[in-house]
């Protein structure tokens, strides 16, 4: 067999080996702005169908009128058990309407709000201030995908390797190496990474996998409150590209993520190379 004929044989080999987006619906939380949205519009881009989980309905409504019939606006509070459930009960009535499982979770949902241990008064942090972040970043990030993998694991397995699905969930630069003010915003952020090879484990019995993107700076409404000061100060850390990342350079390492079956159980740092300073 001549080269050119063995590329053509792995190739196709290896396209029969690729998950495929194309008629299966992903849960995106905080999908209407930022990442998430960027993942969502990638997603029905490759035929794929998009559950748009957040509390911003005026954002999440335009993007649903953008997209038509692939993409589904559902109203939820990740900090809130009732509202992901009623969210989930609301996104299982739209796939079996459709008749598109599901093929991914991707809890996208996040927030951050800087503060230091202990100020220079000697106050500590507020418990309220700390709840709020884990509530959402973290113990959010749990509760949607335990809530909504009941439905990915009863999907129809597709392919050679009877996959099912993935679970595509979001750490930060910040687990590595968080900045000063930073306590909060990095355990959580560090908890969603070192979860994410047990949670493989747990779930490769249902032929679902589990992948975690750490970022580094990127486009989003969260550093779009950031100073000039601070994102001038978080350009010296990078090395190349200097530069925030773009939402779309996100989703399309989400779009791989889903596609090649053999990402499983690792956290992949999506950051230029950037090192973050003890401060700014």
């Amino acid at each position: 067999m001549s080269p050119e004929l063995d590329y053509i044989v792995l190739y196709i080999d290896l396209e029969k080996y690729t998950m495929k987006i194309s008629g299966r619906t992903f849960v995106v939380s905080g999908g209407a702005s930022g990442l998430g949205r960027a993942c969502v519009l990638d997603i029905c881009k490759k035929g794929g169908y998009a559950a748009i989980l957040d509390m911003n309905e005026e954002l999440g409504g335009a993007l649903v009128k953008e997209l038509g019939a692939e993409a589904r606006f559902f109203r939820c509070d990740v900090s809130d058990t009732e509202s992901i459930a009623a969210a989930v009960k609301g996104l299982t009535a739209w796939t079996h309407e459709m008749g598109k499982p599901l093929g991914g979770i991707i809890p996208a949902a996040g927030v951050g709000r800087p503060g230091l241990i202990l100020d220079k008064n000697l106050n500590p942090m507020s418990l309220d201030s700390m709840d709020f972040v884990l509530n959402i970043n973290l113990r959010g990030t749990l509760d949607v995908v335990r809530q909504v993998l009941p439905l990915l694991a009863s999907a129809p397995p597709c392919g050679p390797d009877s996959e099912r699905g993935i679970v595509i969930m979001v750490a930060s630069a910040a687990a590595f190496e968080g900045q000063m003010g930073q306590v909060t915003y990095a355990a959580s952020k560090g908890a969603v990474a070192s979860m994410t090879l047990p949670m493989a484990r747990d779930l490769s019995r249902f032929g679902i996998r589990v992948v975690t993107i750490a970022p580094s700076m990127f486009d989003s409404a969260m550093t779009a409150v950031m100073s000039d000061k601070v994102k001038t100060g978080l350009k010296k850390a990078m090395e190349f590209p200097v530069r925030a990342g773009m939402p779309e350079e996100f989703s399309s390492l989400v779009v791989q993520a889903i596609e090649n079956v053999m990402l499983n159980g690792v956290v992949i740092r999506l950051d230029g190379a950037t090192r973050m300073p003890s401060k700014l």
